[in-house]
């Protein structure tokens, strides 16, 4: 999937428990920037172009250990020993991330390196992809307008 793709369903997950948290700011922001890092092992990625993550391109291939719930789960137990408040937003993010690959083509290996790759049938720009998108953008604007006007 494209980062648009990634980012749009993100904000929606980020409009449905922004009142539901105790730090929204927190939670926006790293979100958003979770939605952006699995992808720091390709250098195609907005993130992975920063030369800084090309190392790190050179010991892991695209969609292996960090395209993973392991990868995932791990983070999360640094995050809530050492900076509780941002667990459950980078889960949201990272985790749907994750979840929205194992619906493209390419897939992924949910627990690397065990396992089988779990791949569906979309293609990364296709047009079910961008019709995704598109969905999604509309269902974020409604729920955007309708939050922050106290309709529901």
């Amino acid at each position: 999937m494209l980062i648009r793709t990634h980012l749009a369903v993100t904000l929606l997950a980020i409009l449905l428990f922004i009142e539901r948290v105790e730090f929204p700011f927190v939670f926006v922001v790293v979100a958003l920037i979770a939605t952006f890092i699995p992808d720091i092992d390709t250098a195609y990625s907005k993130l992975g172009k920063n030369k800084i993550f090309r190392p790190l391109q050179f010991f892991v291939r695209h969609r292996g250990f960090i395209h993973s719930f392991n990868f995932l789960f791990l983070i999360i137990l640094i995050l809530i020993l050492f900076y509780p408040v941002s667990a459950l937003p980078f889960f949201v993010g990272y985790g749907l991330h994750l979840f929205l690959d194992s619906f493209s083509i390419e897939g992924i290996k949910p627990f690397y390196p065990w396992g089988r790759t779990v791949s569906g049938k979309i293609r990364t720009g296709g047009r079910i992809e961008v019709s995704l998108f598109l969905i999604f953008v509309l269902i974020d604007l409604f729920l955007a307008v309708a939050r922050f006007s106290n309709v529901f």
